[in-house]
């Protein structure tokens, strides 16, 4: 009787699957499969696919625009990354506390989160403006010479990742303060017994228990500053003079304006495998961290 319950349960779980395992197969497996295939072809999207073996990435290792677009993505990570980590950790301790006004801090924070892109670059685009933007005013009241932001060679991507940081920021505060609310607070109160300052307790306690957060935060937003697309398409472009050009745009005029769909395929075969390498090592990094809490 139990052995042929087991079978029907499982029978039940496996027509429950079909539905979910049909849709993965159709949108997700199918053109994945595909998209690995094309990689080794030469499609202009009208014509038939041309066999090149590996003619696409010949072509993309001497390709100057594809090397200047990957390290300008590389740039907005560096940009990206190290504020949004060192900021999100700091504010999420700050409304950890006893401040005043704590729900609507976390309100606040995360609300430019809920925007589409759209909204914020707008946004964002009007206050960098040098002609009648918010930056440009408070720039001339403290006796400065506006600056063209987003056609400056030199500052259009800092003011890219501005904006990124100030969008995206929420999500991982959100992610500190759950991981605070996790750390009993007997450490603490053992710790003011020793007379441990403020900063000492954030150092030797908060910091080192947050581990799998930390890794969580800087994996995820590495991943996601690799495909940033949006923010610079919106914003500028990809310029002034391609200098904001990142390699997700570059994938996408090589295939939806120039129809050069294999060797787009390519690129994004490449930047699929660095990004599969980060998720690895986050992988491996949770696993030692969950190994250390547990001894």
């Amino acid at each position: 009787m139990i052995r042929f319950r087991r079978k029907r349960h499982a029978l039940l779980a496996y027509l429950l699957f079909i539905p979910f395992g049909v849709l993965l197969m159709v949108f997700k497996l199918i053109p994945f499969v595909n998209s690995v295939r094309m990689v080794f072809y030469r499609w202009d999207v009208f014509g038939t696919p041309r066999y090149i073996a590996l003619g696409n990435f010949t072509r993309m290792f001497s390709d100057k625009v594809f090397w200047s677009s990957l390290w300008h993505t590389v740039y907005f990570v560096i940009l990206i990354v190290p504020p949004i980590f060192t900021l999100s950790f700091l504010i999420a301790i700050l409304i950890n506390s006893k401040v005043r006004f704590k729900g609507f801090l976390r309100s606040a924070f995360y609300l430019p989160y809920t925007l589409t892109i759209s909204v914020v670059c707008l946004t964002w685009g009007m206050m960098y403006n040098p002609y009648f933007g918010l930056i440009g005013r408070v720039m001339k009241l403290f006796g400065l010479k506006p600056i063209n932001w987003l056609a400056d060679p030199t500052w259009a991507a800092p003011a890219v990742s501005i904006t990124t940081v100030w969008w995206t920021i929420g999500f991982c505060i959100v992610l500190y303060l759950a991981g605070l609310q996790q750390i009993p607070t007997s450490y603490y109160e053992a710790a003011n017994l020793d007379g441990a300052s403020g900063l000492q307790k954030m150092l030797y306690i908060t910091f080192p228990l947050l581990k799998r957060v930390h890794v969580l935060v800087i994996v995820t937003q590495i991943i996601a500053s690799l495909q940033i697309f949006g923010q610079v398409f919106i914003m500028t472009g990809g310029g002034p003079a391609g200098r904001t050009r990142t390699l997700m745009q570059y994938i996408y005029e090589q295939g939806f304006r120039y129809f050069r769909m294999g060797y787009a395929q390519a690129m994004a075969f490449v930047l699929f495998l660095v990004m599969l390498v980060f998720a690895y090592m986050q992988l491996r990094l949770m696993i030692a961290s969950g190994k250390e809490e547990l001894i």
